[in-house]
């Protein structure tokens, strides 16, 4: 039956697209490079030789000294504990800055926690040098080369300078280190309600004579973070540089290539998680040399992106001089991201959040499903609208594919004729089925469409339910308290009722996580099957058989949001073509065959002995 063929053809297909990439593209993580690399970039200006300073030791495995003596702790609150700090509180932020270094190295992100509970601590994105997983933003100066400055170190202790001891959106501070050679540094922090830093750092020259210097920030990890490692989404150092546009990088990537390095461009860059982010940005249009690196101390890896100014910040003798710069470090929302990018310019600041290849889809799809959501209340049932619409939008092409499958239902008797009458003679066979299919005005591939367009929207609807932190969290009801996380029932637990995890079983572990939406998707899958009579081909009939069972376990552990979908879509599906089929005359005997289905199927008679 050509038109069962061709569904079949459509279904592997989609399967190929959309899990293929999954399997096939991501493949295995490249070895890591074990050759150690200078992290410390070669920035040019004017034919000078200039680079920030290097964080050697900062990077040894934490419980006893790094290779310089520096200290390193046992845990991230013994860090925090051993210096001085500038109290961080914000709506959105909590944490501190050291006075030791003038750093941004411990922020909480106040709005999130690690699960569902209410009471799970909530999410930590930095952490001081020397704990574990260390993880830290900060600026400073770098001289011209063949000059002498006594510039502040990653050791130097700043002092607060003013009333302000607690940095929040109504009140920036501010840090004053004296170099002792007449030269003051002073930082200044100021942050918004959510996740942009200002640090406006200066210089106070009491000298004789005119000071040269080149400001730079970075952004700096210890340890490589775990990663999903999916092909739709980038995690790792990532930024855009002006016409070298988006650079991204796996964790693995850098430590093969060790330093890339991108002169005369502009723009920012940072390390992205799946959710958070965390990035240095200069003001637009400013010239830089940026630097992504990596190297390995004592067994330690140590990332870092970073830039370095190519315009010189001249300080007069008697006289102050200045330079601003960003600090992004928070959550990659939507549109707080977007505001960001509105009110300062920032280059494409939305790239934070990877939208994927298919952006023009994914991104409008986000913004769909944001306002049905402000409507509904609730994604889960705002992924259900958007079902409806796109079922919708469609509806004229599904109409004529059903139409056309319901000709093919009727000129069934006259294509078995043809092919009994021209069983010998493929040619002629052929071409009377498509003289019979123009007669008709029968389209045969027709019933690959209502599957096939299927396939841009789930994956750009998976792509958001993977990616949006609006999603994270999300819950639907019942018992979908994560619509980004899969069902948390499993049916080989008894939904709990035994203890213990099926999914660390070796080889078919993976296959052991069965809740109740992925069922409930299968049957309806099931169930859009029966729309047809099973085929008379055996291999066919087998094909139709598995399918579900086949997506079934393939869909266990995908995202819930997107089992429900595909759940409701099914069922969408089922009730549209049976209206558009009977509409016009094909027979839909749904019911008798989901029975046909279970009833005992004849053995065929032997042949008889000679």
């Amino acid at each position: 039956m050509t038109d069962n063929r061709n569904v079949i053809i459509a279904i592997i297909l989609s399967m190929v697209v959309l899990f293929g990439w999954q399997f096939l593209v991501a493949g295995p993580q490249m070895e890591r490079a074990q050759q150690q690399a200078q992290i410390a970039a070669e920035q040019a200006q004017a034919q000078a030789t200039m680079a920030p300073p290097a964080t050697t030791g900062e990077a040894a495995a934490p419980g006893g000294l790094g290779p310089d003596g520096n200290p390193t702790y046992p845990d991230r609150a013994s860090a925090i504990a051993a210096t001085q700090r500038i109290t961080i509180d914000t709506t959105d932020l909590h944490g501190t800055i050291n006075l030791t270094g003038a750093r941004i190295d411990d922020l909480e992100l106040k709005q999130y926690r690690e699960t569902v509970e209410p009471d799970s601590p909530v999410i930590t994105l930095l952490s001081p040098a020397g704990a574990p997983n260390a993880y830290f933003a900060e600026q400073g100066w770098v001289a011209a080369s063949g000059t002498t400055v006594a510039l502040p170190t990653a050791q130097s202790v700043w002092a607060i300078e003013g009333a302000n001891t607690v940095l929040t959106a109504a009140t920036p501070v501010t840090l004053r280190f004296d170099n002792g050679a007449g030269l003051i540094f002073r930082r200044s922090f100021a942050v918004d309600e959510h996740y942009l830093f200002t640090v406006t750092q200066s210089v106070e020259n009491l000298g004789t004579g005119d000071v040269a210097l080149f400001p730079y920030a970075r952004v700096t990890r210890h340890g490589t973070p775990k990663v999903q490692n999916f092909f739709i989404q980038h995690e790792g150092p990532h930024g855009v540089l002006g016409s070298n546009n988006l650079i991204s990088r796996k964790y693995s990537d850098l430590q093969k290539e060790q330093r890339l390095q991108l002169d005369n461009t502009n723009g920012w860059l940072g390390f992205s998680d799946k959710y958070w982010a965390t990035a240095v940005l200069a003001k637009p249009q400013a010239s830089l040399n940026a630097l992504f690196a990596w190297k390995n101390t004592a067994g330690y890896d140590d990332y870092q992106t970073s830039f370095v100014e190519t315009a010189a910040v001249v300080v007069p003798a008697g006289g102050t001089a200045s330079h601003e710069s960003y600090v992004f470090a928070g959550a990659k929302e939507e549109a707080v991201i977007a505001s960001y990018e509105q009110q300062y310019g920032f280059d494409r600041l939305e790239l934070l959040i990877d939208w994927g290849w298919l952006h023009f889809l994914t991104k409008p799809m986000f913004h769909l499903l944001t306002f049905l959501h402000g409507l509904l209340g609730n994604f889960g049932l705002a992924v259900l609208a958007v079902t409806v619409i796109v079922k919708a939008l469609f509806f004229p092409l599904a109409s004529r594919s059903y139409a056309s499958m319901a000709a093919m239902r009727r000129v069934q008797p006259e294509m078995k004729a043809i092919q009994e009458r021209l069983k010998d003679d493929r040619p002629a066979q052929q071409q009377a089925m498509m003289e019979l299919y123009k007669k008709e005005k029968i389209n045969p591939l027709s019933g690959c469409w209502p599957i096939l367009i299927q396939i841009p929207v789930f994956f750009s609807l998976y792509t958001v339910i993977f990616i949006s932190l609006e999603m994270r969290h999300a819950p639907f009801f019942g018992w979908i308290r994560d619509l980004a996380a899969p069902d948390p029932t499993n049916i080989f637990t008894l939904f709990g009722l035994i203890p213990w995890d099926p999914t660390v079983l070796p080889l078919i572990g993976g296959f052991l996580h069965l809740g109740i939406w992925p069922v409930i998707m299968g049957f309806t899958m099931w169930v859009q099957m029966k729309l047809n009579p099973p085929p008379p081909d055996p291999t066919q009939a087998m094909i139709f058989n598995w399918m579900p069972v086949i997506f079934t376990f393939m869909l266990g552990t995908f995202p819930a949001g997107l089992v429900i979908y595909w759940a409701w879509n099914n069922t969408l599906s089922v009730t549209q073509q049976w209206f558009i089929m009977k509409r016009h005359g094909a027979e839909v005997n749904l019911f008798g065959n989901i029975i046909d289905s279970f009833r005992r199927k004849p053995k065929a008679a032997e042949p008889p002995k000679a």
